[in-house]
Order: C-alpha cells, then structure tokens, then sequence
C-alpha cells in the first residue's frame, strides 16, 4: 500500500504539467506499416497541434504511434511505461516518460489529466482501459470525458452485444450506450474530442 502511495506522490509530482491531455490505447502489437499505425500518429499528431498532451503506454505499436504523432507537434508527447515479466521498452518519441511498478497507479494517471480516451483495437490491456473509464464515468467518479472507438467494424460486435443483451437485459442503462462514439475518421475522432473539451470549459470555467 506505501509503495502504491509514494508511486502516486512521485507520478503527480512527474506529470503535474500536462494537462490538458488525451490518453490513446490499442494493441502493441501493430506494426508500423499497419494502417492503424498512421491513423493513431495522425491522430496524436491533430491532438497534440490542438493544445492537447497525448499519453501512451509508452511501448510499442499503437503507443509508439501515438507518442510519434504527438512528439511532431505542438503539445508534449508523454509515455506512462510499466515494469513487466518480458520488459516492455519504451519508444523513442517520448517528451516524458514515467515508469511505474503498479497497474492501479498507471491507470489512475492516465485517467487523471485526460479529457478524452481514444481506444484503437487491441486485446485484453486495451479492453481493461477502456471498461475500467467507462465504469469510472458510468458511475460519477470522474468526469464525463468523451470515449472514441477507432474502426467501426472492428468494435461492432461488441457494441451490438452491449445494445442487445446488455442493455436489453437492464444490466445498463439506456444512455450509458452513448459514452462509446466509433467512428473511422481521425479528423471526427479529433473534433469529437475538442467538442467535448470545449463544453465541459464552457459549464466549468474552473
């Protein structure tokens, strides 16, 4: 427990500088040449010309992309790496770079200073972040941030799962369906994500 707080204290006091920022996730496991790849640099690289620090997971394949975009632009291109059984190296476009020991701390400042997450696809890592900010909004412990799904097909099959035997069974309710936003446009991922941003200023100036 002493070792997860001082992680915090050590971990705010690091990233104290970065916001506002949006957290992009997805598979390490793409390569470069994957079209994936250039939609998340692209992405990260209109986040970041946008004001926006854009965090990663530091590693490689989406992450690394991310952090490529973000390091060609105007906003700080940061990676929150963590300690693994088969090391996870960090990718070389990183402004800044926090490794942590703990997933809890991890997860926690990458939720903090975002106003958005936007979700490529990827496996079970990518799948925790993204349900962990959607019970983390669904139940008000955070603020409502914007969740944009990268490629709408490859999220179909789950969306139409949650509307038909989620929603259908009163396990949700009806506008928790509304947090998830797919869509196959980095330039409408961007925007929906600004949108958002500029909203939430509006009704909280503070």
């Amino acid at each position: 427990m002493f070792e997860i707080m001082a992680e915090f204290v050590t971990a705010t006091e690091h990233l104290q500088s970065i916001q506002p920022a949006v957290s992009i996730f997805g598979s390490a496991r793409v390569a470069p040449t994957h079209p994936y790849y250039h939609m998340a640099e692209d992405i990260a690289r209109r986040l970041s010309d946008a004001g926006f620090s854009v965090l990663s997971g530091g590693g490689p394949g989406i992450m690394e992309a991310a952090n490529k975009g973000a390091f060609a632009g105007s906003s700080p291109s940061v990676g929150l790496n963590i300690q693994l059984p088969h090391e996870q190296h960090s990718n070389p476009y990183l402004d800044l770079s926090h490794t942590f020991d703990h997933f809890y701390a991890r997860k926690v400042c990458f939720v903090r200073p975002s106003e958005g997450f936007v979700i490529f696809p990827g496996g079970f890592g990518t799948l925790d972040e993204l349900y962990e900010a959607l019970t983390l909004i669904q139940t008000g412990t955070i603020k409502h941030f914007p969740i944009v799904l990268f490629d709408t097909e490859y999220w179909r099959e789950m969306i139409d799962w949650i509307r038909g035997d989620l929603l259908a069974n009163g396990m949700i309710s009806p506008g928790d369906l509304d947090l998830l936003h797919p869509t196959d446009d980095p330039k409408e991922a961007v925007e929906y994500v600004l949108a958002a941003y500029e909203r939430r200023c509006e009704d909280d100036p503070n």
